[in-house]
């Protein structure tokens, strides 16, 4: 499995933009051929900062999204958005914890 985290800052007056762009594409994105995770988290000190966090079963799988026309056109769209060059990551998962009494863990 290969994760994929993307940080992106955008002008605060198109902060709405891209959440409305988001939320439209969506469901297209997670139920892209290999997509098995998709998140948008948005930075607690920052409201400009947005990370997607998502999980491909291949590397293969994630350049194929990439290289599709749909990925090419929201790509084209979202970076007349931002305010500065967004920053990409491709990581492999390690460990994985969660705390089976549904409370956060130290």
């Amino acid at each position: 499995m290969l994760v994929r985290i993307v940080r992106m800052r955008f002008d605060k007056d198109r902060i709405a933009d891209f959440q409305d762009s988001f939320n439209s594409i969506k469901e297209k994105i997670i139920n892209y051929k290999g997509c098995q995770l998709l998140e948008l988290y948005q930075d607690r000190n920052d409201e400009c900062v947005f990370f997607t966090y998502s999980h491909w079963e291949s590397e293969e799988d994630l350049n194929q999204y990439r290289n599709s026309e749909f990925f090419k056109e929201v790509w084209s769209r979202t970076k007349k958005m931002f305010s500065e060059k967004p920053l990409a990551w491709s990581v492999n998962k390690m460990v994985s914890l969660g705390n089976k009494n549904g409370s956060p863990s130290l």
